[in-house]
């Protein structure tokens, strides 16, 4: 072979080459995705949100009447007995300080009394004088009748007199009887906070009180007003209620609250213990307008559920004790994918599964879905690879490779 025709091959396979390197430098290099497996398992869907326990029946006692509250030694936990147990006690309260104006008008209003009793005095003595005066009359008239010195009329003149005497003597009495309680009146209003204590403190336990006694059976949850004092009819004092009768209320969105009916089974979880499982039994037919912590307005819903387990299992928890409610809208073993793998394409639902290594566009039917999976009803079976989280570099027919 000429030198020639050396170089000639040479090049040429040089140039195949290079050729070769540059083709497989620019072929098209598969998507790395990650995929994720269609499976048959349980699927559950849900609505979630903090709950609160609760004693189903609070009974708050308030005051019946106003007065002075004496210092409330019952605490929080203390067992309580219907119609039995004493847990207040009022008394009258003590006068209000009087200023210099009403002092010297209540001083004023003692002279006047203590000066009317005087008088009703000066009156008694005249009234048993006139008495005594008209007795003895009656007596030398019953004495000259008998004598014919005087007229029958004389006579019954003189035991009139005695008679009027006699009812204006009764009269005197009940009058300096009746000064002498406005006396002791007038000075009763000018008792000193000091003198009404020493009072109530020489009673001892023989206090004029009012007793509040616990309507029902059970334990006192919570102590409103504990320090003794001046109180209106109708504070708040304390409230009792029985923690083996615990339920759960939960506010959600009036949205979420549609889908929920009285039956319907529900999970309790975050109060320190096990799951618990529990029953809706409620669901309140009002909402009501709440501001979120976002500034949003909201409209709320009261739902209400009932512990399905005994008592000891939840037995820790107490009145007001935070939880989260899970209200379960859908429960079963169905096919589902990630939610992570569905994306729209125009109105229907679809996923990209991954077959031979490319990726194939398959519009599917969804059902239920929770914040994790979803349940496919058609489109996929058990086994696909789908691509998680497709970006816009994949489309029907993109190589494609699990990273």
């Amino acid at each position: 072979m000429s030198v020639a025709m050396r170089r000639v091959l040479i090049w040429g396979v040089l140039g195949v080459a290079l050729a070769a390197a540059i083709a497989y430098a620019l072929r098209p290099q598969p998507v790395l995705v990650d995929l994720a497996t269609a499976r048959t398992g349980l699927l559950r869907v849900t609505v979630d949100d903090e709950g609160e326990a609760r004693v189903r029946d609070v009974y708050t006692l308030h005051a019946p009447v106003g007065g002075y509250l004496q210092r409330i030694d019952a605490e929080a936990g203390d067992p309580v007995e219907a119609n039995r147990t004493v847990l207040a006690r009022i008394e009258p309260a003590p006068p209000a300080f009087l200023d210099v104006r009403s002092q010297a008008e209540q001083r004023a209003a003692i002279e006047a009394a203590r000066a009317a009793r005087d008088l009703a005095a000066a009156d008694l003595e005249r009234a048993e004088a006139d008495l005594a005066f008209a007795a003895a009359e009656l007596e030398r008239a019953q004495r000259l009748i008998k004598e014919d010195n005087i007229s029958q009329r004389s006579l019954d003149d003189a035991q009139r007199a005695q008679r009027v005497a006699h009812a204006n003597l009764a009269t005197a009495r009940a009058t300096l009887e009746m000064r002498e309680h406005e006396l002791a009146r007038a000075r009763s209003r000018l008792l000193s906070r000091e003198e009404l204590e020493a009072r109530i403190a020489k009673r001892d336990d023989d206090c004029d009180c009012v007793t509040v006694t616990a309507p029902v059976g059970g334990v006192v949850l919570h102590v409103v007003r504990e320090s003794a004092g001046v109180i209106e009819a109708g504070t708040p004092l304390l409230e009792i209620g029985d923690p083996g009768n615990l339920e759960v209320v939960v506010d959600l969105l009036s949205e979420d609250a549609v889908g929920i009916e009285p039956g319907q089974k529900a999970i309790i979880a975050g109060w320190g213990g096990p799951d618990l499982d529990a029953t809706v039994r409620r669901v309140e037919p009002f909402g009501r307008t709440e501001v979120s912590a976002l500034g949003i307005e909201e409209q709320r819903v009261d739902v209400v559920l009932d512990f399905t387990p005994a008592r000891e299992a939840w037995r820790r928890l107490g009145h007001g004790y935070r939880v989260d409610v899970r209200v379960i809208l859908f429960e079963g073993d169905v096919l589902q994918v990630p939610l992570g793998a569905l994306f729209r394409d125009g109105e229907q639902w679809a996923v990209f599964v991954a077959e031979d290594g490319q990726a194939r566009l398959r519009p599917v039917e969804v059902g239920a879905r929770n914040g994790l999976s979803a349940e496919i009803r058609g489109g996929l079976a058990a086994g696909d690879r789908v691509v998680l989280y497709p970006s816009e570099r994949i489309a029907d027919g993109t190589a494609v490779s699990q990273r």
